[in-house]
């Protein structure tokens, strides 16, 4: 057994707590720590090292896009071969859209960058860094 593992009486109950939060998202995580530091402060620390420590606080936890479910065979293979096609496709085009979205903020990001280089050129007609 590994030096820092908990009993599984201990790890079942903490391990389907995380689930549910996590089935909620960010916002349960942050009641859930409110709420520990309101009832006994260590609960609410330990919640907000667990968070910090897992990246659930900055950003959506990328457990839940990343797992696919593979459900035991139905017995119609029919079904089987049409489900895992569909389960494919959706993921491909979830990759497709997330790469769209990167690819739209990397435009707006440059946009913006250029408007700022534009009036920052307008304001002084010195150059930043005199030539010596």
């Amino acid at each position: 057994m590994p030096a820092y593992s908990l009993p599984s009486q201990v790890q079942g109950p903490l391990m389907r707590a995380r689930d549910w939060l996590d089935a909620r998202g960010r916002a349960a995580w942050i009641i859930a720590m409110i709420l520990g530091f309101v009832v006994f402060w260590p609960v609410g620390l330990a919640l907000l090292a667990y968070m910090i420590w897992s990246k659930r606080m900055f950003s959506c936890s990328k457990r839940g896009t990343q797992v696919r479910y593979y459900a035991s065979s139905t017995g119609n293979s029919a079904f089987d071969a049409y489900r895992e096609e569909t389960l494919k496709r959706l993921e491909d085009e979830h990759r497709e859209f997330v790469d769209f979205l990167q690819k739209l903020r990397e435009a707006k990001d440059k946009a913006e960058f250029d408007q700022f280089m534009e009036q920052r050129g307008d304001k002084s007609d010195t150059p930043a860094y005199p030539s010596a």
